[in-house]
């Protein structure tokens, strides 16, 4: 498997485990399932993606609650337990550090802005030929 299909089996193992909610992702665990170890994971998705597996969840985690926040009536603490969160204490820390405003006047606000959508590969892969192509001209 070259790099990139690294970084899509990752960024695609990622985004299953956010819609089937409530799992907490781990590096570890993310390098059981594709098979190789977490320091060359981590290495090779930073180089792919120009971002660390663990900001990548963190952001991706914080953009899936903002959603949900604005366009569900779900409970707070359903959706810190949905997107992984073990409190509702620690959801709406991580919230407020990003967002600068806690949970509930976000929902209040009722304005979607995500932090981190999911990649679109293609796209990685797309400014990843470009830039090699630039360099080897």
């Amino acid at each position: 498997m070259d790099k990139s299909e690294i970084a899509k089996s990752i960024i695609e193992y990622i985004e299953q485990q956010l819609k089937s909610g409530g799992e907490a992702l781990s590096l570890d665990e993310i390098a059981e399932k594709v098979g190789y170890s977490k320091f060359y994971l981590n290495r090779t998705f930073q180089e792919e993606t120009a971002i660390t597996i663990h900001q990548y969840i963190f952001e991706r985690r914080l953009t899936e609650a903002a959603k949900k926040l604005v366009y569900t009536d779900k409970a707070i603490v359903d959706i810190a337990y949905e997107t992984g969160y073990q409190s509702q204490q620690a959801f709406t820390n991580a919230f407020r550090n990003i967002y600068l405003c806690a949970p509930m006047k976000y929902r209040m606000d009722k304005q979607y802005f995500p932090i981190r959508k999911a990649y679109q590969m293609q796209s990685i892969l797309s400014v990843y030929s470009y830039s090699r192509l630039a360099v080897a001209a």
